[in-house]
């Protein structure tokens, strides 16, 4: 399912959560972004009864097969994102010490999440589904971050394998306090951790001996066990592309706090970031939205501005994001709005709500930034035909990936116009979804769930429809407006608004003798330029 990054070798992903306390409308939110260069069709698993016996094969990336008894009852599930139930899942990779990737092993984090999801009820559940199956059948995968939520909390699990013919894994699982916010984006974050607060902190047996028995921690340094800093220690590289998204989500959830820069700086002896904080405010749905929009825009890191940002300041730098030049290591940075998403979505719970409307997958395909939520209700038997359709090396105008890649390629002609035009239409369809949420929610939450089921299909597969039409008609509204570098006026006619001034006055720095126009009387007639 997730083959797109180790055939590139990118794990950008990011995580952001809210817990019901932290957010308006008492809701538990996970947005996970899930970035590479890949298509990916929304799909629903149905409810299914199994029988005694059966049992499931799973193929890790490397061809090793393995089987594991399935169970009486699977839930319904959207995509691998949620399920009947309310449990959403995220994941980002942080890869950590490659030593510890068990390539032997068949079991991979995206089977354990889907697996999870099937099995569960609540996060704990997950989580517990997800650690005993690596306990009995191993871990397959590099180091991997996971968010776990439900109506009422939120979790973090990290868990790292035990190497080439190791068994099990080597985890840790913190709940976020009611309250807080959270987020991870490719590096292990769960420092110090207690060992004897079950109710809000789950480990495997071996979390620290492992440890001492590999030498990543010596019990004898009178330093304290540290999660992250044993299985993914840090590097200047990494905190660079890695910590600068959680530094900006904080410092913008919660600008009072005034978060430094030296950590994802990779200042040496730096504070690291806190793995949870309370935002100045409590966060709107929208407030959510635009946190997750985000390429540093307004800070010294502001991915729009500077010569690098192009005549029409484009945040979007064409991958690999790391180079080298005479010796010397340099890097673009690394937003939490990136051109190479495949997807994202925001996982909205509420757990005074039946399953079927108080779970909303606002599902988004491309950059956070130009996308469109749809929401996806918890109760559909149906996906929007649009988000189901495509074929990365194919172009489709029946796919909704293919459309709005190409409304946000197209953008990166004039970026900084065409923005505003985009934005326009994806403010009014989200406020538009957003709003009718309360009218939604009086017409269902008293129907028997079959007649739920059936009018939030309904109204999430028109919603999709809807934005899918939209942005067919955003791509054609662009290209003919911007065309042959022309700017059309209200009226249709074609304008020559050229380059901004900063921009010009910077290549006139850089290079003024190539571009300067010679002074007609400074000139000699017999050098018969051609004026």
């Amino acid at each position: 399912m997730f083959i797109f990054g180790f055939l590139n070798g990118i794990y950008p992903c990011t995580n952001f959560i809210v817990t019901k306390g932290a957010s308006v409308d008492s809701a538990t939110y996970l947005v996970y972004t899930n970035d590479g260069e890949w298509l990916y069709r929304l799909d629903r698993t149905p409810a299914r009864n199994h029988e005694a016996g059966d049992s499931i094969e799973f193929v890790n990336r490397y061809g090793v097969k393995g089987k594991i008894p399935q169970v009486s009852k699977t839930f319904a599930v959207i995509g691998f994102q949620m399920n009947a139930y309310q449990v959403a899942i995220g994941e980002t990779t942080f890869t950590g010490r490659e030593e510890l990737w068990n390539k032997s092993k068949f079991l991979e984090y995206w089977h354990l999440m889907k697996l999870a999801l099937e099995r569960s009820r609540t996060a704990v559940e997950a989580i517990q589904v997800i650690t005993s199956l690596v306990e009995k059948y191993g871990y397959g995968s590099e180091g991997e971050s996971f968010s776990v939520i439900d109506p009422d909390e939120a979790w973090i699990l990290e868990m790292v394998g035990t190497g080439n013919g190791g068994e099990g894994a080597v985890w840790v699982a913190v709940k976020i306090p009611d309250g807080m916010i959270s987020a991870h984006a490719n590096m292990a974050r769960i420092g110090e951790f207690p060992l004897d607060d079950p109710e809000n902190c789950l480990y495997s047996g071996n979390v620290i001996s492992f440890a001492v028995e590999k030498g990543y921690f010596n019990p004898n340094s009178g330093r304290p066990f540290r999660f992250n800093e044993t299985y993914n220690p840090p590097s200047p590289d990494r905190l660079k592309y890695c910590e600068t998204r959680v530094w900006s989500l904080f410092s913008r959830a919660a600008p009072g706090q005034k978060f430094l820069t030296d950590y994802h700086r990779g200042v040496a002896g730096a504070e690291p970031y806190p793995l949870w904080i309370k935002p100045d405010k409590k966060l709107s749905l929208q407030d959510i939205m635009s946190l997750v929009r985000d390429h540093y825009e307004g800070t010294e890191f502001d991915m729009t501005k500077g010569f690098a940002a192009g005549p029409f300041g484009s945040p979007n730098f064409n991958r690999p994001l790391f180079w080298d030049v005479d010796s010397v290591k340099y890097s673009w940075e690394r937003p939490i709005s990136t051109c190479n998403s495949a997807f994202s979505y925001i996982a909205q719970t509420r757990n005074h709500l039946p399953d079927g409307v108080g779970g909303v997958v606002w599902f988004g395909v491309d950059d956070t930034y130009f996308t469109c939520y749809v929401p996806v209700y918890c109760g559909v038997t149906e996906i929007p035909e649009p988000f189901t359709k495509g074929d990365l090396k194919k172009f489709s105008w029946d796919s909704m990936w293919w459309v709005f890649n190409f409304v946000s390629n197209y953008a990166n002609l004039r970026y900084c116009d065409m923005t505003v035009d985009i934005q326009k239409v994806q403010k009014e369809l989200e406020s538009k979804f957003i709003n009718e949420q309360d009218s939604l929610i009086s017409i269902v939450q008293n129907l028997y769930p079959e007649h739920q089921s059936e009018i939030l299909t309904g109204y999430s597969v028109n919603a999709g429809n809807l934005v899918y039409e939209r942005w067919i008609e955003l791509g054609e509204f662009l290209i003919t407006k911007y065309n042959d570098g022309f700017v059309k006026d209200d009226s249709g006619n074609p304008q020559e608004k050229g380059y901004p001034e900063a921009w010009k006055k910077e290549v006139i720095n850089r290079d003024s003798e190539r571009y300067k126009i010679p002074d007609r009387n400074k000139v000699n007639e017999s050098e018969n330029l051609p004026y």
